[in-house]
């Protein structure tokens, strides 16, 4: 190896992934964005494409006689979501989004189908707690009031949505992007996830698939040592009509002998 080889092989070792890179899209997560203007047409518009409609329904129509699905769906109101922030993944085989607001959400995995909404369970969490007794915890993502309304409090309503939005930044320059937790949970710990997708020098297929890498840097300016705890949970979910495209399934367990077992009931 030759020593430039060399001196770029020591400058990908000492990479500091909790430093985003010097020009992103940055926002912070209290950010509304800019919101999506709804099409409108005028009546005489409406007539006039009466012909391309009704020929619309009848491609539909044959389409989901065949049990396909169909490509296009005029009536389906779309989410006024300004919330995206980069991918995983996204060069062909699919796509799994992710807000700048740092939850999961917009599954493009399957052709034609797209899961828009967050899936809440879908989430990394931060605890953290120190010798003097205090101890800190929250889910590290914010949605919004609508995506939280009618969550069941006794489940995943009765995670920590604590996230002090004001505290939060998040940075993006595909094929990464940078999510900064200055000073939560704890106000003297500052969290940086790191997300990459891979792509390959001249490999198309593994480049394409909807995978990444998360990458977590804790920095501590406390006094007092900290105990950090990640945790990150999942859903099994790919995408689709419903969370449970991934095959999971939920039953009750109950206990017995010390043991969980799933119940028959």
């Amino acid at each position: 190896m030759g020593s430039a080889g060399l001196e770029q092989t020591k400058a990908r070792l000492h990479i500091n992934c909790a430093q985003p890179a010097t020009r992103t899209w940055q926002r912070k997560f209290d950010d509304e964005g800019k919101k999506i203007e709804q099409f409108s047409m005028t009546m005489n518009d409406m007539i006039s494409i009466i012909p391309l409609i009704l020929k619309g329904l009848m491609v539909n129509a044959d389409q989901m006689g065949k049990g396909r699905d169909i490509q296009y769906d005029p009536f389906r109101k779309w989410m006024d979501n300004c919330y995206r922030g980069l991918p995983i993944g996204g060069l062909g085989a699919g796509s799994i989004g992710r807000s700048y607001r740092g939850y999961f959400q917009h599954f493009q995995i399957f052709p034609a189908l797209y899961e828009e909404k967050p899936i809440l369970a879908n989430q990394f969490s931060a605890f953290v707690s120190r010798p003097n007794g205090k101890s800190y915890s929250t889910v590290l993502s914010a949605p919004t009031a609508d995506a939280l309304k009618g969550v069941d409090k006794a489940t995943i309503g009765s995670w920590d949505w604590k996230l002090k939005e004001k505290n939060c930044t998040y940075h993006a320059l595909f094929p990464r992007s940078w999510t900064v937790y200055d000073g939560e949970p704890d106000p003297e710990i500052k969290i940086t996830c790191r997300q990459i997708s891979p792509i390959i020098p001249h490999n198309y297929k593994e480049s394409s698939f909807p995978v990444a890498v998360f990458t977590f840097t804790v920095q501590n300016s406390g006094r007092t040592p900290a105990d950090v705890t990640l945790l990150f949970t999942w859903a099994n979910s790919v995408g689709g009509r419903s969370e449970l495209t991934g095959n999971h399934t939920n039953s009750k367990m109950i206990e017995r002998d010390g043991v969980a077992t799933p119940s028959t009931a």
